[in-house]
């Protein structure tokens, strides 16, 4: 209990740009169904790197309160900068992902076909 009243900890692993994270969609379920009266997070990017005002005003309709633990003030390049990261770091964990799953296919195949020409070669003996 927190200050006397009940809570709940939601927390998730991911991209703060990724809006599918099982955490942030159970929070928005819970914003709407207005089972959770207020949000506490320690950074303002930590529920959602791009487009907090739309999750605040979500809240807001709900009568939702969103509190942000450290208000410590960065300027707009330290931001900016921090943002670039992020999106620069996403994209190339993609690109990694997609590298692995092409070079798993060309595996699988290579393996497939040294199986088929064993067994031809084997048929045809």
């Amino acid at each position: 209990m927190a200050q006397g009243k009940p809570f709940e900890i939601i927390s998730d692993i991911g991209s703060g740009i990724n809006y599918k994270r099982k955490g942030l969609q159970e929070l928005i379920k819970g914003m709407t169904n207005r089972r959770i009266s207020k949000v506490v997070v320690l950074y303002k990017d930590r529920l959602t790197r791009f487009g907090f005002e739309l999750m605040e005003y979500i809240a807001e309709l709900y009568d939702c309160e969103v509190e942000i633990v450290d208000t410590t003030e960065r300027t707009e390049q330290e931001e900016l900068i921090e943002d670039l990261v992020q999106i620069l770091t996403i994209f190339c964990c993609k690109l990694q992902g997609k590298c692995a799953n092409k070079a798993k296919k060309r595996i699988k195949e290579l393996i497939e076909n040294d199986e088929n020409h064993k067994s031809n070669a084997l048929s045809e003996s």
